[in-house]
């Protein structure tokens, strides 16, 4: 059996093992697939595996021996499901590898807005510190986090490891949530979205792309928040209207924003975030620590092995 992995430099940074894929067939990898290589790269597999790759009907119908396609990540809105269905194509994903990974980013985002490590630490390195007349001076003012308000949009197992953290932290949680659980289960307050907008100090994006959540931070929203929030979306880039979130920190209509992801990545020059103001972004790294990785394989090397014994896991077709 041919397995083809299309975009191994994701998930791959030199530091994984792939014995346990290369177990089940023969493989062949390639870093980064351009669109127009996809078919040509997976050629005669009867399984690909993919990250980003747009995997379409067109895709599916030109691999005719193409029976099973795995998702090395949580979301698969890059694979046309129907269709894969229709052609009696597995296809498969990995869940919840990436939760306290991505929680973590969320809290470093945070840590770095209200601490200012950052500019203290570059202060020291230049001297400041060394010419001070006392054993302490002030830059930019820092915050606590006790006592504030955490805004949680989506409440999944990211959404609800974020909550647990920032309850801990003695911050109050709001959740705005498609599905609300039942009453008492947890100790939260669950409410609108537009009311989390208005009363949250910190807001937290943990929901996936679809039609409901598309453009949720606009010029509308924004304009609900606090001067002094801060946005955080380590979610989808396709949640917020880059423009609109640009045009509120450049006019100080908001405190300020840290995101991991960009409607369109890598990230276009002409991207309104980069000349942004009070803005931190990272390269969509939050789910990459190599234990993060590793376990994103395992689960991945794990659904090819159940499917290939007839017994397929994480199944979302």
């Amino acid at each position: 059996m041919k397995i083809v992995i299309l975009e191994e430099n994701a998930i791959n940074n030199n530091d994984l093992c792939l014995d346990g894929l290369k177990a089940l067939g023969e493989v062949v990898s390639y870093g980064v697939t351009p669109p127009e290589k996809i078919v040509e790269y997976i050629g005669d597999a009867e399984v690909v595996l993919c990250n980003k790759a747009n995997i379409t009907r067109e895709v599916m119908l030109a691999c005719k021996n193409l029976r099973y396609i795995g998702e090395c990540a949580t979301g698969y809105n890059n694979i046309d499901i129907k269709a894969a269905a229709e052609l009696g194509i597995t296809v498969t994903n990995a869940g919840q590898y990436s939760t306290m990974a991505v929680a973590q980013h969320v809290f470093a985002f945070i840590a770095e807005h209200f601490s200012k490590i950052g500019e203290y630490s570059s202060s020291v390195k230049n001297g400041d510190w060394i010419k001070s007349e006392s054993f302490v001076y002030y830059l930019s003012p820092t915050e606590e986090l006790f006592g504030k308000t955490m805004g949680i949009i989506g409440f999944g197992s990211i959404g609800k490891a974020v909550a647990k953290i920032a309850d801990a932290f003695g911050m109050k949680v709001l959740v705005s949530t498609r599905t609300v659980p039942e009453k008492d289960l947890y100790p939260y307050e669950f409410v609108e979205r537009n009311e989390l907008f208005s009363r949250s100090d910190i807001i937290s994006l943990h929901c996936p792309l679809t039609d409901e959540t598309k453009n949720i931070i606009n010029k509308q929203s924004l304009s609900l928040m606090k001067s002094t929030a801060l946005l955080i979306n380590t979610s989808r880039g396709g949640t917020v209207v880059e423009k609109d979130l640009a045009d509120a920190l450049n006019n100080e209509k908001i405190g300020g924003a840290a995101v991991d992801v960009v409607a369109t990545e890598p990230m276009l020059p002409d991207n309104p975030l980069l000349t942004a103001k009070n803005i931190i972004i990272t390269p969509h790294i939050a789910w990459a620590p190599r234990q993060t990785r590793e376990r994103l394989l395992s689960i991945v090397t794990e659904n090819l092995r159940a499917w290939l014994d007839g017994k397929p896991k994480n199944k979302v077709n």
